[in-house]
């Protein structure tokens, strides 16, 4: 799976002292953590944790670009010297010590990691799957291919300094120290003569970045680590009160549109291509949206589903899979889910950088 680990003693315990942990300045912390001694949060990975709902033991490592989401309904724990892998999507779920999460993965709200398992990349664990200790786990959605061999194990303890001891230290509380709200707007850059135009009631977090013709409308909320990129001749245009949450990218080709209607909303670590999305709709973490493709008002698309160029789906259509399929319609418009960001969180949120 390619993760690298943060450094270990040759006892297996992290080093430095016990308050120490590793923060990327381009890392992103949201509310307070607890976390353990040894603990990576590297570059552009993005942690939200709601009165103290995400929880790292000591060695566990977030990498590049990876999103972390806790609540108080939906908490995070990931347990020691367990690594959630580059652009990786852990929504209030449970990952167990030593576990290893490939690249592009994604964890849903109440799923369960246990110890020492193998999640591949790209896989979607779905809501309230457990996956029992020593299993290698693959697919969309993920299914447990088989217990971990000899052979895994001895791979996990040489990525691990060639130890899978747990170094059994207590977690401290970790609060960032700015408030969101003091943060610089996101960077907006001008393409040629057009520039991005934002609601001044809308909120770009500070590591945002959005450029060329892009307009931003009223209580737009655009997470940290988002980019919004208009810079191909056609218009990018959000509606009055979308959310484009972490790491997610928002691009179009030559000569197109990209059209996020009001109240849609863009789960973390989403692709997002010329498309047009109608109101109400939900994406949810991972999806790829293909450019040309068009989803109707109140849909749902799944976590880590493709919508294929130039598809079309009606009002109301649960959409799924890779590629997507509408699998149902919904009789209501969907809610917005837990791990979506309200107005009134902002004032608690904190940052760090």
């Amino acid at each position: 799976m390619g993760i690298s680990l943060p450094p270990v003693s040759p006892s297996g315990g992290p080093t430095g002292g016990a308050a120490h942990f590793s923060l990327s300045s381009s890392a992103r912390v949201l509310g307070t953590l607890h976390l353990g001694p040894g603990a990576v949060i590297a570059q552009g990975a993005v942690i939200r944790s709601h009165g103290g709902a995400v929880r790292l033991g000591a060695g566990a490592a977030v990498l590049e670009n990876a999103t972390v989401t806790g609540t108080s309904e939906h908490p995070v724990i990931v347990g020691e010297r367990a690594v959630l892998g580059h652009r990786s999507v852990v929504l209030g779920a449970e990952v167990g010590a030593l576990s290893e999460v490939g690249s592009g993965a994604i964890l849903m709200p109440f799923a369960r990691v246990g110890a020492r398992c193998l999640v591949g990349e790209g896989t979607v664990i779905p809501s309230g799957m457990v996956v029992p200790d020593e299993s290698v786990v693959e697919g969309r959605p993920g299914q447990v291919l088989r217990r971990a061999t000899a052979e895994d194990l001895e791979r996990l303890r040489r990525l691990r300094g060639g130890s899978l001891s747990l170094p059994g230290q207590p977690l401290t509380v970790f609060s960032a120290r700015d408030r969101a709200e003091d943060a610089p707007m996101g960077q907006l850059y001008t393409f040629r003569d057009k520039h991005p135009l934002v609601h001044p009631t809308a909120t770009l977090f500070s590591t945002a970045e959005v450029s060329g013709d892009v307009v931003i409308g009223p209580g737009c909320i655009i997470g940290s680590g988002v980019k919004i990129v208009g810079d191909a001749g056609g218009p990018v245009r959000l509606g009055a009160g979308v959310q484009v949450l972490s790491n997610t990218v928002l691009h179009l080709p030559q000569d197109s549109g990209l059209v996020l209607e009001d109240g849609v909303i863009i789960g973390p670590g989403c692709t997002v291509h010329g498309c047009h999305v109608g109101a109400g709709t939900v994406v949810e973490p991972g999806a790829i949206l293909c450019d040309g493709s068009r989803l109707g008002r109140g849909c749902i698309v799944s976590a880590g589903s493709l919508v294929k160029p130039a598809s079309s789906f009606p009002d109301g259509a649960r959409v799924e899979g890779f590629p997507a399929v509408q699998t149902g319609t919904l009789s209501t418009p969907p809610p917005p889910p837990r791990w979506a960001l309200r107005p009134e969180d902002l004032a608690g949120l904190r940052r760090v950088g």
